[in-house]
């Protein structure tokens, strides 16, 4: 969904030790699963899981030979850069946690489309590590996505994903998102190569009304698979 490249990653809106292995997660139910803050610690897990992610994500769409480019380092300097960097904006880079295990995460901040208005905060990323998945991970992280724009007085959220990415547009519409008619081609590597991207959007309740046509106000959307 709303992928970034991993050769030009940016945090527009956001283990000390550096993991060249993939985590071993535990399937099942989850202890003390959790979202928070991410903290600049955290660039290498969250690195590692949106490798792992971005792959499985653009395998359909690029070559092997760019998809090899999709590296744990990688996306974790990035991370590490923006968190430990001057902050920006409102963007926000949340972690799910599986006890302390980072096993998920999504990053929100004010969008910047063209059309869009100052009340509309953007989805600009989410993964969970596909060992981790279907144990409430991705709808944790959209409930919290959700209470932080709001808290930052946004009134619509927004997500960009690849037009062919059936899984997660299937989350987030089961969430209340809607595709608004607006698409682009993304340049999604060093050659030039682009996909084809569509954008959904929600209105985002009021946390008193009570109302629960978004999914502001109660997500019960299934995993992301």
């Amino acid at each position: 969904m709303a992928h970034e490249d991993a050769n030009t990653h940016e945090h527009d809106d956001q283990h000390d030790h550096e993991h060249d292995h993939e985590h071993e997660h535990e399937r099942g139910p989850v202890a003390d699963a959790s979202v928070r803050v991410a903290r600049a610690s955290d660039a290498p897990a969250v690195g590692l899981v949106q490798a792992v992610v971005f792959r499985d994500t653009y395998a359909a769409v690029l070559a092997p030979d760019v998809l090899a480019t999709f590296e744990p380092r990688a996306f974790a300097n990035a991370w590490r850069a923006t968190l430990e960097g001057e902050k920006s904006g409102d963007g926000v880079l949340l972690v799910a946690c599986a006890g302390e295990q980072v096993v998920g995460f999504a990053a929100v901040g004010a969008s910047d489309d063209a059309d869009a208005s100052p009340d509309t905060a953007e989805l600009g990323v989410l993964g969970v590590h596909p060992d981790a998945r279907r144990q409430g991970h991705g709808s944790r992280l959209l409930h919290a996505v959700v209470d932080t724009a709001r808290a930052r007085g946004r009134s619509e959220l927004s997500a960009w994903l690849l037009a062919t990415d059936d899984a997660t547009r299937g989350f987030l519409t089961a969430a209340g998102m809607v595709a608004d008619g607006a698409h682009r081609e993304r340049v999604v590597s060093p050659d030039g190569d682009t996909a084809r991207e569509v954008r959904l959007s929600a209105a985002l309740a009021d946390e008193t009304s009570g109302t629960t046509d978004s999914p502001t106000a109660d997500v019960r959307a299934p995993e992301v698979p």
